[in-house]
């Protein structure tokens, strides 16, 4: 089997490593996924502007949308790299929470703005790197790993607040949050989501972590052959997806305004949500940080549209999951048509 060159650009952010090069149709596909989720992310729109237009097209709601897909956005750019490697992190949602009500204690207030930050990232981090340590060196499998986090977090952050909310008294956190801190018109949420996307993509685009993310995740072995240390590389993907679930945990105490054990609940289904229906592979090997990102954009849109026409909630995850179902479907499909 020929060997894929870790430092040269795939023809096909999808291909696993040692597949045919395959010119121009890799393009048009990915050129074609993105065109088909802005046509149904257009689609959602109009259909939010006919049932209510007042309420949904009003500048408040659409600003609204925005900062809530940000704090997911954030986790979700994260999740495209774990599973474009070929691992999976359930415990997204629990790290989060963690971070969360670690960042808003009592004591770590007293350091102000710069100690809850650091907190929130340095505790999501920590996650990641037990995550990464845990699966790449000790040889559980991701599902059991993550699993595992993800009790613990939870453990312990029910632990830390006691089934208690924290509320954040420290006034430049709780600025960030109010309109008078927009910038024309976006709130700062959205800029720090913009800010990590913007980073995620030139990774995963533009360097050989994302080559190398992409050639583990098609082909370990192959990778390993090429001369990746797919342990370390497997570390490092666990580490960034626990260092957005700290930057998100800290969106989420700024929107908030306070730290709870059950933030970031179902983080994990929407995260994987956004990610599988963006494009990318859940068996490894092909990503996309645009997909994902609209991804993230048409369940937070689908979510406001059903709140505004007072849906239950049972439903929208309903339609989450139908939707999840059909994303793999036609992943599966489309692979069948290639292979054939």
């Amino acid at each position: 089997m020929p060997l894929v060159d870790p430092g040269k650009p795939s023809a096909d952010r999808g291909e696993a490593a040692g597949a045919p090069h395959r010119p121009r149709a890799p393009l048009f596909r990915a050129d074609l996924r993105t065109l088909s989720l802005l046509g149904v992310l257009a689609a959602l729109i109009a259909l939010g502007g006919i049932t209510e237009p007042d309420a949904f097209l009003d500048t408040g709601n659409l600003q609204l949308i925005l900062t809530q897909a940000s704090i997911i956005g954030v986790v979700t750019v994260g999740m495209t790299f774990v599973i474009t490697g070929g691992g999976i992190d359930l415990s997204v949602g629990a790290i989060v929470a963690l971070a969360s009500v670690w960042a808003t204690t009592v004591a770590t207030q007293e350091y102000g703005f710069t100690g809850i930050l650091f907190t929130a990232v340095a505790v999501g981090t920590g996650c990641g790197l037990v995550n990464g340590v845990l699966i790449a060196y000790g040889g559980l499998v991701p599902f059991i790993a993550t699993i595992a986090m993800l009790a613990s977090a939870r453990g312990l952050a029910l632990q830390i607040t006691e089934g208690r909310t924290q509320m954040v008294t420290v006034d430049s956190v709780l600025d960030l949050g109010v309109k008078d801190s927009y910038v024309l018109g976006i709130p700062p949420l959205v800029l720090v989501f913009a800010g990590v996307v913007a980073v995620g993509w030139l990774l995963f685009n533009r360097t050989t972590f994302g080559r190398r993310t992409l050639a583990v995740g098609g082909n370990a072995e192959a990778a390993r052959l090429a001369g990746i240390d797919i342990h370390r590389h497997r570390l490092l993907l666990y580490l960034f997806s626990g260092l957005c679930c700290g930057i998100a945990a800290f969106m989420l105490v700024v929107l908030s305004g306070s730290g709870q054990n059950t933030n970031g609940n179902l983080y994990e289904l929407d995260a994987i949500a956004a990610v599988i229906i963006g494009g990318t592979l859940l068996s490894g090997g092909r990503g996309t940080v645009t997909g994902s990102v609209l991804g993230v954009l048409i369940f937070t849109t689908i979510t406001n549209i059903f709140a505004l026409n007072n849906l239950e909630s049972a439903v929208q995850q309903i339609a989450k999951g139908a939707i999840i179902v059909l994303a793999v479907l036609i992943q599966h499909r489309a692979l069948r048509g290639r292979d054939g």
